[in-house]
């Protein structure tokens, strides 16, 4: 469901804090999924159920959620009881450990200087994650750089404040962005969208 999601609809709703929530909700139609930065294991399931109720694809990030653990029985758990859509990680051994538990998943790299697009590649060869996520958006023209050796989707995020910043990602190949900013959630993308791919 959330690859047919991304077809249609290429913003995703980073969320940063609880009260964003409603507002994804609310927004549901517009979004492809919901990545949650926030919450610990006594809240998280509840979150969760929330938004498969609404159908609404949510993908945890681990590093961000305190009290769960990453290793194959913190994973089964998670996969089993908590249910979300997948999982967002920067550690590669996670990704291997998520994949067995049948849960998507999506890495995310930090583009810091070239070491990091090595790193990607390096990464990619160890165990390929569903879906990559390259951060910092700012630095668009990369995304063609990294769709050279690989034919995973790429979202990407991070310093994404306004409209233009969203549209550079797309024109660059992004799949999706990811955004914290609400009113970026609210927006309404399609028409350019159509103008790039047809120009690509």
């Amino acid at each position: 469901m959330f690859f047919e999601r991304l077809s249609t609809h290429r913003m995703i709703a980073s969320i940063k804090e609880p009260k964003q929530i409603e507002i994804a909700l609310s927004l549901k139609n517009q979004l492809s999924g919901v990545f949650l930065l926030t919450g610990h294991i006594g809240v998280i399931k509840g979150y969760v159920d929330l938004f498969n109720k609404h159908q609404l694809p949510v993908f945890l990030h681990l590093e961000k959620i305190g009290g769960l653990s990453t290793d194959s029985y913190g994973m089964d758990y998670l996969a089993k009881v908590i249910k979300p859509t997948g999982i967002i990680t920067t550690k590669t051994n996670v990704v291997k450990t998520a994949k067995k538990m049948g849960l998507l998943t999506i890495q995310r790299f930090f583009l810091v200087d070239t070491e990091g697009v090595e790193n990607i590649l390096k990464s990619l060869l160890q165990v390929e994650p569903d879906i990559i996520e390259v951060m910092p958006a700012r630095i668009p023209e990369m995304i063609g750089e990294i769709k050279k050796f690989t034919t995973l989707p790429i979202i990407t995020g991070g310093l994404v404040y306004e409209r233009g910043h969203v549209m550079d990602g797309f024109k660059n190949g992004a799949t999706a962005v990811s955004a914290s900013k609400s009113d970026l959630w609210r927006e309404t993308y399609s028409t350019e969208e159509k103008m790039i791919r047809n120009i690509g």
